[in-house]
């Protein structure tokens, strides 16, 4: 797997991760309706954007195509954190996060934070980071809950 630096190049292959990854989640966790409203943010949502051009981010890629993809925006917070379906539990997302701490550490940043589904959630709080609180959110009409998350990086 190649690590590398996130480009404006990328945001449509970002994009296809993005929704790959949200339609690959098992229907247990996210209803048809949930995995349709979320993926959707890749074209409807203006932050989507933002979080590429304007954040700092890094993608792994596997014989030049892109698997799985973080960024952080604002500098402070994990924005974006996506692995394609058939990629995922296989130490991408790990990868991805130790090099955005690493990152922020050698930026001088006291920590980070972000929101993580009920799936990555897991997965920070492996590698550390604490839940603040369980939080509900709306999009595109329909209920989401996910977990406002922090980790002291110093």
């Amino acid at each position: 797997m190649n690590l590398r630096q996130i480009t404006i190049k990328d945001q449509l292959e970002l994009k296809k991760v993005y929704f790959d990854s949200i339609q690959s989640l098992d229907e247990k966790t996210y209803s048809k309706e949930q995995k349709r409203a979320w993926s959707s943010q890749a074209w409807n949502n203006p932050n989507f954007d933002k979080s590429i051009t304007k954040g700092k981010g890094w993608l792994l890629s596997k014989k030049g195509i892109i698997i799985a993809f973080a960024t952080r925006y604002p500098i402070n917070r994990i924005a974006l954190f996506y692995c394609k379906g058939k990629f995922q539990r296989k130490g991408c997302g790990s990868k991805l996060l130790h090099k955005l701490e690493d990152e922020a550490k050698k930026e001088g940043l006291d920590s980070l934070s972000t929101e993580a589904s009920l799936i990555s959630y897991k997965l920070f709080l492996k590698n550390e980071w604490e839940i603040i609180r369980k939080e509900k959110v709306i999009i595109n009409n329909i209920f989401f809950e996910r977990y406002k998350m922090t980790k002291n990086i110093i």
